[in-house]
């Protein structure tokens, strides 16, 4: 026959089973809690950002549980796309004229603009030896096409034209010329050889732990106006802890570091 429980045992043994059913369900009730802390961000990034914002992407998330989602392109078409409604939180341009031009109608958040990152123009290409350490090339018969961004929708475009006037052969080259929608496809018609030499961004050639080879030019910064990158927060985002943290973190040492690796200044 069972012995009968002490009476002095059994508030004790309700009390115990009570916390064990306390702790199996505290994990549950966590949950909600975690998931609603947890965003997402769209953003519309200028095709020179791409490789760094996906670098940038990882840290952002481990320091602050969102996530991120980026469609890259020319500056230029994300800003009809934005002007007709198409829903991204974020802008980082590739200029700072479209950041301003969206606050300025009201589709972007004033006070939001900062700069980012400074662009570096580079005449490349994929042979080795072809691009000179003064771009002396441009001026030869060495080469049947020169790729460009548009210069109408791509600030990399527009400072490229600028090189050629500097230089006094944007009526010569214009034959040669080879139109891209955005910088990051100028660079794939070079990296194919579609064209043999063409003006992209540094951050495209300089990519920490694989740099793309052949030869390039460094374009002096005195012969084109500084390709300052503003970021801003779009009306749809205004509301987004994801989009504003995305912001705060592109300020931070861990993506500065990330940044200056890839060859833009400050």
């Amino acid at each position: 026959m069972a012995r009968p429980t002490p009476p002095l045992l059994r508030p004790r043994r309700a009390v115990l089973r009570q916390l064990l059913r306390l702790l199996r369900l505290a994990p549950l009730a966590m949950l909600p809690v975690a998931a609603a802390s947890a965003g997402e961000v769209q953003v519309a990034v200028a095709a020179n950002f791409a490789a760094p914002l996906d670098r940038i992407a990882s840290g952002f998330g481990a320091a602050t549980g969102h996530t991120l989602k980026a469609s890259s392109g020319a500056t230029g078409k994300f800003y009809s796309q934005i002007v007709a409604g198409a829903p991204f939180d974020v802008l980082l341009a590739a200029d700072q004229q479209t950041p301003a031009r969206l606050v300025a109608s009201g589709h972007a958040v004033g006070g939001s603009a900062f700069t980012y990152a400074v662009g570096r123009l580079v005449l490349w290409s994929a042979q080795t030896g072809l691009v000179d350490d003064r771009g002396a090339v441009l001026a030869s018969e060495r080469y049947a096409h020169l790729a460009i961004a548009n210069p109408k929708t791509a600030p990399y475009g527009a400072a490229a034209m600028q090189v050629l006037r500097a230089r006094g052969l944007d009526a010569a080259l214009a034959p040669r010329l080879v139109s891209a929608e955005s910088i990051g496809q100028a660079f794939q018609f070079v990296a194919t050889g579609n064209a043999e030499l063409g003006f992209v961004a540094l951050s495209q050639v300089s990519v920490p732990g694989k740099p793309a080879g052949g030869s390039r030019w460094l374009v002096p910064q005195d012969l084109y106006d500084p390709i300052r990158q503003d970021a801003v927060l779009l009306e749809a985002g205004k509301n987004n802890p994801a989009a504003a943290a995305l912001l705060d973190y592109l300020k931070t040492p861990a993506a500065r570091a990330v940044i200056e690796s890839f060859g833009y200044g400050n």
